[in-house]
């Protein structure tokens, strides 16, 4: 088998520089070899005693090319961590039953039970469909899973049969009447994800939403809470998008069932409780059953709009706004075991903070403030919060919060050993003036071994969504600290847009993709070069993907302040990008409608009205499984390079999708990026 193997020069020429010099060192930089042996922490649960942490821990092997999930245990101080399943397949999904005696998981595409030390593992469910994102029932004796299966079929015998004649036919052909036919990387061939209610003495799986071409969980602008049951077992709460066509609506519901209601083979009533227009999702029961938290967005259509916590309470049927005043969005949502507190996060600038909100008085206020938290699970004596937590310079690793001294304390430390040796600055921030005089931050992180009486290359980074943000995280696709490795100072900018700086500075970019926003980097960079001396002002480059990619393709027909240039999966023409995207609320709430309600806008903002003006390198990638940002963009960009006689690469991964997630093809992005940014140093 071919595999890439690459030697990146930098930092072994500046361990040479230190050695030559007589400075004694024992860290290194940071290289891709070492992202790609850092193990990552997936999923995390919690046992009913409190006593133990169970989750997945995901490893990759850049010579087979991919990687493998296993289930490790870990007693809450940390002590006694142990893998409990650990083959050379997937498993995924550990969840402790409800009596804390035994351990349910995913393997091989069905839901599995062990006892808690790994042993005696019985299959529970046989679905031709396959089994995946189950819940435990209060009592233990059922679950609820998900599966995609064929609509119109009323049974998992008709299902296997509908599959098999479509596997077996020689016409590979697919006949569409619908949009949505195709959803981010794969093709959607008639399937749509349906609940169904697993009962674990019988083995019966009713599917709760028979016949419906509505997806459970919803296709998108969902969460990893979709559907729950209440504490006594008696009701279902699920989310579901009731619109058709699915591409144009953002009008996720929740709705209730009966679970006495229930009928094999039958349609199972349900009873709608939201009532926004826009996305509402996460239903999660209080322990004493009173209420159900949800999050909320109220404008149709927009998927970036403020995530409201909402209350429903069950008894009076009525709902309430809990975080009306509170300027961040709602994330994860975890109650109290009394009931009175809701824990979650929200992005507060460029961090994943923790807050509490009181039910009664609606009080919220911050409870842990730095880096990104995620998977919050408060313990069964209330006493304190579990966790994931990540940094700049540090993967995911497990922690624990005490809740009356609000100290945190790591649990795990999965890469220590690695993480040891290298040698990473934690980020930096800085406050410049955008747009309008509104303030606008950016991450700065320096090389390793940085000697401020040197000048240093400068790497401008753009965040996707563009709702979205550059954060305190480990990203594997875009790790500042790997580009910082290569000796560059990397500057990333949370423009106009951003997401975790308020409602307002959000929606300023919507409908004006190269105005506001282009203005805030355009600052960012000039104050970085004119207050950074340690910044190299002729080598300077810029690079994004998807919303990050639309701006270095805007910044290619609008400046030539850069070396070079990377665009990765980035919008090029948006009237062409409307018409091959599958989110389309997406496109017609940025662009003001369709094509031919919004024309000047369209015209307005595409870069590829502008790329007759480009003089600056540029670097092309993308995947050819990429439907949110379909390939014809990079396709229509190197034409235009190429024919307008400007120098361009075209890095093109025809099994990759909008991220570049192949170890091997990442070792190849990154080496192509490096060679790319040195060939045009000064």
């Amino acid at each position: 088998m071919l595999r890439y193997h690459f030697t990146f020069l930098l930092p072994v020429l500046i361990t040479a520089l230190f050695s030559a010099s007589g400075f004694s060192q024992t860290k290194k930089p940071i290289s891709v070899d070492d992202l790609w042996a850092m193990k990552r922490v997936g999923t995390v649960t919690l046992s009913p005693d409190g006593k133990t942490l169970a989750f997945t821990l995901t490893s990759y092997s850049v010579e087979l090319n991919k990687g493998n999930s296993d289930i490790y245990l870990v007693d809450i101080d940390g002590k006694n961590l142990r893998a409990i399943k650990n083959s050379d397949k997937n498993e995924g999904e550990p969840k402790f039953s409800p009596d804390g005696k035994q351990i349910a998981y995913t393997y091989d595409g069905q839901i599995w039970l062990a006892n808690i030390d790994g042993s005696d593992a019985k299959q529970l469910t046989n679905i031709s469909t396959k089994a995946s994102d189950f819940v435990w029932s209060p009592d233990g004796t059922k679950m609820l899973f998900v599966s995609s299966v064929y609509p119109e079929c009323a049974d998992d015998a008709a299902n296997k049969i509908k599959a098999k004649q479509k596997e077996d036919s020689k016409v590979k052909a697919s006949i569409f009447d619908e949009l949505m036919y195709r959803h981010w990387d794969s093709w959607r061939e008639g399937l749509r994800s349906h609940l169904f209610l697993f009962d674990i003495k019988t083995k019966e799986a009713t599917d709760l939403t028979l016949f419906s071409k509505s997806d459970v969980p919803p296709i998108a602008l969902g969460s990893d809470k979709d559907y729950s049951f209440s504490p006594d077992g008696k009701e279902i709460a699920f989310t579901m998008n009731p619109d058709a066509p699915a591409s144009t609506s953002t009008n996720n519901e929740i709705y209730l069932i009966n679970v006495s209601d229930i009928k094999h083979g039958e349609k199972t009533p349900h009873t709608l409780i939201s009532e926004s227009k826009g996305n509402d999702n996460q239903p999660v029961y209080s322990p004493d059953g009173k209420y159900i938290a949800f999050c909320s967005m109220e404008r149709a259509k927009f998927e970036a709009d403020k995530q409201r916590l909402m209350i429903y309470d069950r008894a009076a049927k009525t709902l309430r706004n809990l975080s009306g005043s509170f300027d961040r969005s709602v994330q994860e949502i975890v109650w109290s075991p009394d009931s009175k507190t809701i824990y979650f996060n929200a992005e507060n600038e460029i961090y994943e903070a923790v807050y509490k909100a009181d039910i009664e008085s609606g009080k919220i206020e911050p409870v842990y403030s730095e880096h990104i938290n995620t998977n919050l699970i408060v313990s069964p004596n209330g006493k304190n919060l579990y966790f994931k937590q990540q940094r700049t310079n540090l993967p995911y690793e497990l922690f624990t919060l005490n809740l009356g001294k609000k100290e945190a304390k790591q649990i795990t430390f999965i890469n220590k050993e690695r993480l040891d040796k290298l040698e990473m600055n934690p980020l930096e921030t800085f406050t410049t003036e955008g747009a309008d005089g509104t303030p606008v931050q950016s991450i700065l992180v320096k090389p390793p071994f940085f000697d401020a009486a040197k000048k240093y290359p400068m790497l401008f980074l753009i965040h996707g969504g563009p709702q979205g943000a550059w954060n305190d995280d480990f990203h594997y696709r875009w790790n500042p600290q790997v580009f910082a490795a290569q000796g560059y100072v990397v500057v990333e900018v949370n423009p106009r847009g951003s997401t975790g700086y308020g409602q307002k500075f959000t929606d300023e970019i919507s409908r004006d993709w190269g105005g506001k926003v282009y203005t805030d980097l355009m600052n960012s960079y000039d104050y970085a070069l004119k207050t950074f001396n340690f910044i190299d002002k002729n080598n300077t480059f810029a690079a994004g993907a998807s919303y990050g990619g639309y701006m270095i393709n805007w910044i290619a027909g609008h400046t030539d302040r850069f070396n070079a240039l990377v665009v990765h999966d980035g919008v090029f023409n948006l009237e062409s990008m409307w018409g091959t995207t599958e989110e389309l609320w997406f496109a017609e709430w940025e662009n003001g409608g369709t094509p031919w309600e919004s024309r000047e806008l369209y015209a307005k903002w595409s870069p590829h009205k502008f790329i007759q003006n480009c003089k600056t390198p540029m670097l092309i990638v993308h995947g050819g499984n990429d439907f949110r940002v379909p390939e014809e963009q990079a396709f229509q960009l190197f034409t235009s390079l190429q024919r307008l006689g400007i120098e361009s690469k075209f890095l093109y991964f025809p099994d990759e999708t909008h991220f570049v997630s192949k170890p091997q093809n990442a070792q190849l992005w990154w080496n192509t990026l490096f060679e790319w940014f040195a060939k045009h140093k000064k």
